[in-house]
């Protein structure tokens, strides 16, 4: 049985979207090259950071939600400390109640996008 997993990244303001797109494109591949199976993602974009971090105030956040085997995540833990691109990173396990929790937030925001569709026809 694969386990489901959360990961949040930090990648550097100073790229270029081709190059933030490459980057998600890489850890998604290090995923499902080793046996992983995505189930969710949001880019979150350029945000401010708590505190500096390498002397940088933002950055890009990106949210990977994903089902594999606990071998996969130092994998692609060591893919993201070989990387200069990223700032941070934040990989968990995640328990029934989180699953559920993530499902139930993601059919909200559907149905809120599909409302806020629906009155800009009506309108």
């Amino acid at each position: 049985m694969l386990n489901h997993y959360e990961t949040v990244f930090i990648a550097t303001p100073v790229l270029s979207e081709s190059q933030i797109k490459e980057t998600v494109k890489k850890v998604k591949s290090v995923i499902t090259n080793h046996g992983g199976k995505i189930v969710h993602e949001e880019n979150w974009g350029l945000r401010k950071l708590a505190y500096p971090i390498q002397k940088k105030s933002t950055g890009f956040y990106y949210l990977i939600e994903f089902q594999g085997e606990g071998s996969l995540i130092e994998k692609l833990e060591t893919e993201y400390r070989r990387d200069e691109r990223f700032i941070r990173f934040l990989t968990f396990k995640m328990d029934k109640y989180a699953i559920e929790y993530a499902e139930k937030k993601r059919m909200q925001k559907k149905s809120n996008n599909d409302e806020k569709t629906k009155n800009k026809v009506e309108d």
